[in-house]
């Protein structure tokens, strides 16, 4: 069985691969479930790590549905993670009505090749689970990410296996609340593989700063924040006035 561990950092990979991880899933900000990591990071990755590393390709937080300008950006990260030799790449793509975006995910995998290719938990919002991983082993998607639509693994067991059961080549593999205490359910099943974080915090300052630098407002599902030109125009407009 595949432990996958979700690493927002080059330290938590590197604890991953030193606790016996058979893969990592390279990302940052997991607040938010996970954005592209930097370029920075990409490259000291491939000097500190040796087990197969998948990056994922998320350009922000929010929805699953891309504009034209960041499906280039996710195509460019995909190329960089090729030039650079990873193992494979993590996305997910979706219409606003839930559905597949199939021709884009199409054309992300074409570029992927011969990288494998995670579809993730963007699985957990599709409306006929079933039907989309039908589509989804056409395509040719090695693994698909889920928690079985539910806030957790666990929770979601049925509808996992159910996907385990009717896959012909797709990897299922369960995500989101995936802990010790309970993962042998898992392997009882027949699953073959998991993923995970195993996140810890711990304190790195003695006193809680007095001014707030998270925005828990900028935090939407359905709404995704954009730079107004309008705004923009008009601070620009009464600062550069005579």
């Amino acid at each position: 069985m595949i432990v996958e561990v979700c690493a927002n950092s080059l330290e938590s990979a590197v604890n991953a691969q030193k606790a016996g991880a058979d893969r990592i899933e390279l990302c940052a900000e997991l607040a938010v479930g996970g954005v592209t990591p930097s370029f920075g990071m990409l490259k000291m990755i491939k000097e500190y790590i040796s087990i197969p590393v998948n990056v994922l390709i998320r350009p922000r937080s929010g929805d699953f549905t891309y504009t034209d300008l960041e499906f280039e950006v996710m195509k460019n990260d995909v190329a960089i993670c090729a030039e650079l030799g990873f193992n494979g790449v993590v996305s997910g793509l979706l219409h606003k009505d839930f559905s597949l975006d199939v021709e884009r995910t199409k054309e992300l995998i074409a570029l992927a090749s011969p990288m494998d290719f995670t579809f993730h938990r963007a699985f957990d919002w599709v409306k006929e689970p079933l039907a989309v991983l039908s589509q989804l082993e056409e395509l040719g998607v090695d693994t698909i990410l889920s928690s079985g639509q539910e806030q957790s693994s666990p929770l979601g067991l049925s509808l996992l296996y159910q996907l385990l059961q009717k896959s012909d080549r797709c990897t299922i593999m369960p995500g989101g609340g995936i802990r010790d205490t309970y993962v042998f359910q898992f392997k009882e099943k027949g699953f073959g593989a998991v993923h995970l974080s195993g996140i810890q915090f711990h304190k790195t300052l003695d006193h809680t700063p007095k001014v707030p630098m998270n925005t828990a407002h900028f935090l939407r599902e359905d709404e995704v924040g954009v730079s107004s030109i309008d705004t923009i125009r008009e601070v620009v407009r009464i600062v550069k006035e005579n």
